[in-house]
């Protein structure tokens, strides 16, 4: 009786090694869009898209509505690439990955700073697939507020924020 639970314990633990081991890699491609940004490095973060992803914004206006803005992955892309002297520093925490066949949703709170400086914070909302080449990021859509920003002590210590 013994040896016929440990098959199935032992094929359930190869699983969820197996599913931690996708996930990582999952996380290691929204990771390295933050490490482009930081960088100013556009082909670091061009490598992480597919070449048709679709970018948002959503955002209340002043009268209290809700908005949609789509975006350019291109005009994102020039916009990480132009040299300047300010760091675009996007600390993210709570990540949560959910993971079916070649689908992935990465949705994590973010909180973007202008070197030191916070700006706003918001969700990112990631949906990957699962490409020859890796996970690519098609769908991005973001949050943005500047009120109701509750940054973890630790995130900003990381970053040298106050």
């Amino acid at each position: 009786m013994k040896k016929l639970l440990i098959i199935p314990l032992t094929l359930w633990s190869m699983s969820l090694l197996a599913q931690s081991s996708e996930e990582k890699q999952v996380m290691q491609v929204v990771e390295r869009v933050f490490e482009a940004m930081k960088s100013s490095d556009s082909t670091l973060l061009k490598a992480c898209f597919t070449a048709d992803a679709a970018t948002f914004t959503l955002f209340t206006d002043k009268e209290g509505k809700s908005q949609i803005r789509k975006g350019s992955l291109q005009r994102f892309i020039d916009a990480v690439g132009q040299p300047k002297e300010d760091v675009w520093n996007e600390p993210i925490w709570n990540e949560k990955v959910e993971i079916d066949g070649p689908l992935a949703a990465v949705w994590v709170d973010y909180a973007f700073y202008l070197n030191n400086q916070f700006l706003h914070c918001g969700v990112d909302a990631f949906q990957l697939v699962k490409t020859v080449e890796g996970w690519k990021i098609f769908h991005l859509a973001d949050t943005r507020r500047k009120t109701d920003c509750v940054v973890p002590d630790e995130v900003r210590e990381s970053i040298g924020a106050k």
